[in-house]
């Protein structure tokens, strides 16, 4: 008595999850596609759906595809979405599959930026070759801090950069904040904050974590022998200079994933909490192809693949006709007076690197700048 009932509720769900699926899927969609060197699955997503990160229900739906994690160039797509028939050949294997981001634009941070919880502890560079006071590729760094090293170690010379802090409101949402660090790795002087620091030094904010940068890599070639107090590194990467104060850490083989799969986040995050901290290589405005610093990581379920959408924040304003007069200070208007504009839907963005508390995405598209302070929602979130 109940298989038939099970048979009958299997049918109706996937009866609804084929008109919800249908409902995603672009009117100009094409019959077939072959996959392409340098396309991503974000590229290849956006010809059939409306919404680009649900591109696993396609090929999950489809049993003819053998993995859909794997779809490699030469491989012939065909979707005939009435009847549900799916028709995949594969191409050659003599490449790698395609992935959710275009790598060689987010490889470059993948390889040189980290967040962590502490770097004082970390071996530095105490002093350089001839008491330079920049060094690169072929010159000579000495260490402090690192004992027991022995010739042939390598390491990666790193700074830290950037300082994110959360200051937790109940009213509203989260503040966030991002302090310069100097050479030491130390707070510069923010002239905004300058009494609260000096009387409170973190003022009630939680440390989200300190950016490091990758500046070079080398190799030890003597460690601390014959009552030398210092390690000897040989720089052997033609990127930054090094200066004293620099970190070291050591060069692990593959510290980041090269898949990405685009999905939507994991759980529902509390309005204020996701928020764009900063923008690599701007001051606080970003497009397409931009990468961005944001407030949440692997603690709030954030993972590598995550698209969120990126609002403009809705300001709160008077109501002048209500309350006038029209050359009175907004500061002297108390709450009623005001109204509160709705967000402003500016772009999607997806995650490709995650640690604890924070995590960097590439922007995807956008129809506005996308800027610091812009909040994170579901990607499906109404416009």
């Amino acid at each position: 008595m109940l298989k038939p009932i099970r048979a009958v509720m299997t049918a109706a769900l996937l009866t609804i999850a084929a008109h919800a699926l249908a409902a995603e899927i672009r009117g100009d969609h094409p019959d077939t596609y072959v996959v392409q060197k340098g396309d991503t699955l974000w590229d290849i997503a956006g010809r059939f759906l409306e919404k680009p990160w649900l591109w696993p229900e396609i090929w999950q739906a489809n049993p003819q595809v053998a993995n859909p994690h794997l779809i490699y160039p030469g491989d012939v797509l065909s979707l005939a979405y009435l009847d549900r028939v799916t028709v995949a050949e594969a191409g050659p294997r003599e490449v790698a599959p395609v992935t959710g981001v275009p790598l060689s634009e987010v490889e470059p941070f993948l390889k040189d930026l980290r967040v962590v919880d502490e770097f004082e502890q970390l071996p530095y560079v105490v002093s350089l070759e001839t008491e330079r006071l920049r060094s690169t590729q072929g010159q000579v760094a000495y260490i402090e801090g690192l004992e027991n090293a022995q010739p042939g170690q390598r390491y990666q010379v790193v700074r830290p950069t950037q300082r994110y802090t959360r200051l937790d409101r109940e009213a509203c949402c989260d503040i966030f904040h991002k302090d310069d660090l100097d050479f030491r790795g130390k707070r510069t002087i923010d002239f905004e904050q300058y009494w609260t620091n000096a009387v409170v030094s973190d003022n009630g904010h939680e440390l989200l974590g300190y950016e490091l940068m990758r500046q070079n890599t080398g190799t030890v070639t003597r460690g601390e022998v014959g009552g030398i107090e210092v390690t000897t590194l040989l720089l052997d990467d033609s990127g930054r200079e090094v200066r004293v104060g620099d970190r070291l850490i050591p060069v692990e083989a593959q510290p980041y994933d090269l898949q990405f799969f685009p999905h939507a986040p994991n759980r529902q995050l509390d309005f204020g909490r996701a928020r764009i901290m900063a923008v690599a290589d701007m001051l606080s405005t970003g497009g397409p192809r931009d990468v961005v610093a944001i407030s949440v990581g692997a603690r709030d379920g954030v993972d590598n693949g995550t698209v969120f959408s990126s609002w403009q924040v809705g300001n709160s304003v008077v109501d002048r006709v209500e309350n006038g007069p029209w050359d009175r200070s907004e500061d002297t208007f108390g709450k009623n007076s005001k109204v509160r504009l709705p967000d402003e839907f500016a772009g999607h963005l997806m995650v490709f690197r995650t640690f604890d508390k924070v995590s960097y995405a590439l922007v995807m598209d956008a129809i506005r700048p996308i800027q610091v302070g812009h909040e994170l929602k579901h990607p499906d979130a109404p416009y």
